[in-house]
């Protein structure tokens, strides 16, 4: 069928009417990242439907590398704010929607620090540690993340 319909000669209408058909069997879905992807609402396999929540927290992963537990991160506690190395690439709307997702808790303020890797050496070779940024999350009175706490 495919071979015959190359012969035919296509109009604005016909492709008009493609397009309304392929939107019809697609599904937006938007993930942490801000990327929007076109999923197929006809697919029934459990390994094929992308569930919301994994999305979010497969993202949200990708940009929370780690918390950062330093003498002076600690003493951050105590006004509420928490210390995590993130994702060279993220900005704070991102940082945000990752905690939401990972924590269910909404920060209230996220500052961004980015920090320069250190020169090193090594007996005669010479290099640098590499480039990284940190996140300092600012959370409401009486919220607290929990990772910390043990």
């Amino acid at each position: 069928m495919s071979l015959l319909n190359i012969f035919k000669k296509t109009t604005k209408e016909t492709l008009k009417e493609d397009k309304k058909e392929k939107k019809k069997n697609k599904k937006v879905v938007k993930s942490v990242s801000g990327q929007v992807s076109l999923v197929d609402k006809q697919k029934k396999n459990k390994n094929d439907i992308i569930n919301y929540k994994n999305v979010c927290y497969r993202d949200a992963y990708k940009i929370l590398i780690r918390p950062i537990s330093t003498e002076k991160s600690t003493d951050l506690t105590s006004f509420n704010q928490y210390v995590f190395e993130v994702a060279k690439n993220s900005n704070k709307i991102e940082i945000k929607k990752a905690i939401q997702a990972v924590y269910n808790i909404k920060p209230t303020k996220v500052n961004i620090i980015k920090v320069k890797g250190k020169n090193v050496r090594h007996g005669k070779t010479k290099g640098k540690t590499k480039d990284w940024k940190k996140a300092i999350i600012t959370l409401k009175q009486g919220e607290r993340i929990e990772v910390f706490e043990k």
